[in-house]
């Protein structure tokens, strides 16, 4: 009731960027995990080809989140953040209707443009909506409806994979035409300021920002553990439990969390402390929930009934929900800081440069957990080597935490209000 309250409290506008998250992430997540699996087993692909695909949609994004934050700030967040579903739109319907290489790689590179433009976009708009004030509050709601969006989109996935996978295409399609529409005519556009310089001065500009770039680098444990839901903690809750079901318990965990404590958790944090205090918490929080999976790591035989089954699932749910209020903890604050790096024009390039840097560092931090997560597999059950990838986990979330109090304690990170960055011709 308090979340709802809450959502109520917020001008139009924000409740319809909370409601466009929802959709942007349920129309995201019923598709882009089932497509590998479409491309090889329906179309018959190689890996090679499988990887091409799906590389090039990830690329097309974190390459271009720059181009998107810019156009935010220099366009306005509005027309780009509709175009950007549009552009989605678009690519997923090619997804549905096209079978060859060349119609698959374009609807790739559309669906990844339209992520690197409405990603930025849609932060820039938030944030200079609610204001510094009620910034915090925002992006929990907005955590809100993307976790519950990341539920939803696999659910309803795999119902629609029952009739085909252009079922599931074409309905993510839909989605994103829906959203299209409803912002082309309730989300009210608001002024731009007038540009100064170049785009190319802008970029530069955030780049030699040395505070915000340190910043962005160490965020990275934030971004590699919060994808380890996707990856390493669905993979230890089926092997814990020999039940494939049971990776989909780590998502419901961590929504219902969400759900029913983001708010109140933001709020109070909100009124003690320092928001830098608070990340480096979320981020510790975030290392430690890789502890109680460790118990059942690597145990090799199978459960000896049900209830073995729900012993062993328990510190892997229990690493989940940990996991998640780490997330729940540090990204509303993180989001809050920010804009707070730099002046108010260029909020749209700084969260463009924020989710390209940590994009790229991040990947490089999944492949070592991949790298962790195949010499735990070599090394077989009840080895130490099963430890390996929970324990790298453990270490970049503390090194992350870190990271932070450090930047903290020398006087980097800007304060709670600051006042504003004055204009220089």
């Amino acid at each position: 009731m308090r979340t709802w309250d809450e959502i109520r409290s917020f001008p139009l506008a924000i409740r319809l960027l909370l409601v466009n998250q929802l959709g942007v992430n349920t129309g995201f997540y019923l598709l882009i995990p089932y497509l590998a699996t479409h491309l090889g087993d329906n179309l018959g692909m190689s890996a090679v080809v499988v990887g091409v695909v799906l590389g090039v949609r990830n690329l097309s994004q974190q390459g271009l989140f720059l181009i998107g934050g810019s156009a935010a700030d220099r366009l306005g967040a509005r027309g780009v953040i509709i175009a950007g579903c549009a552009v989605r739109t678009v690519g997923f319907a090619l997804f549905a209707l096209g079978d060859g290489l060349p119609v698959l790689l374009a609807a790739s590179v559309l669906s990844g443009v339209a992520g690197a433009l409405f990603n930025p976009a849609v932060r820039t708009y938030l944030a200079q909506e609610a204001g510094e004030e009620r910034r915090a509050e925002a992006f929990a709601l907005f955590q809100v409806f993307a976790t519950t969006g990341a539920l939803i989109g696999p659910l309803l996935g795999s119902a629609l994979l029952l009739v085909d996978f252009r079922a599931s295409a074409l309905t993510a399609a839909g989605i994103f035409a829906v959203l299209t529409v409803a912002q082309a005519l309730v989300l009210p556009a608001r002024d731009v300021p007038p540009a100064r310089g170049t785009v190319v001065a802008d970029w530069r500009e955030v780049a030699g920002n040395r505070a915000f770039v340190l910043f962005a680098l160490v965020m990275v444990g934030m971004f590699t553990l919060e994808n380890q839901l996707y990856l390493l903690l669905p993979d230890g809750a089926r092997q814990a439990t020999g039940w494939d079901g049971a990776a989909g318990l780590v998502f419901l965990v961590g929504t219902l969390a969400g759900l029913t404590l983001q708010i109140r958790l933001t709020r109070a944090l909100k009124r003690r402390g320092s928001r830098a205090c608070w990340i480096a918490a979320g981020l510790a929080l975030m290392a430690l929930a890789f502890v109680p999976p460790m118990l059942v790591a690597g145990t090799g035989a199978p459960p000896a009934g049900p209830l073995d089954a729900v012993l062993r699932a328990l510190p892997v749910l229990a690493g989940a929900l940990l996991l998640h209020l780490g997330i729940m903890t540090a990204q509303p604050f993180v989001m809050e800081l920010i804009p707070g790096f730099g002046r108010s024009e260029l909020t749209g390039t700084y969260f463009g440069v924020f989710y390209a840097v940590s994009g790229v560092v991040a990947a490089v931090g999944n492949t070592a957990v991949g790298w962790a997560m195949d010499e735990a597999q070599r090394g077989g059950a009840g080895s130490a080597v099963a430890l390996l990838p929970w324990a790298c986990c453990l270490l970049l979330g503390l090194a992350s935490a870190g990271g932070v109090t450090w930047l903290h304690r020398v006087g980097t990170l800007p304060p709670a209000h600051r006042a504003p960055v004055p204009v220089t011709a």
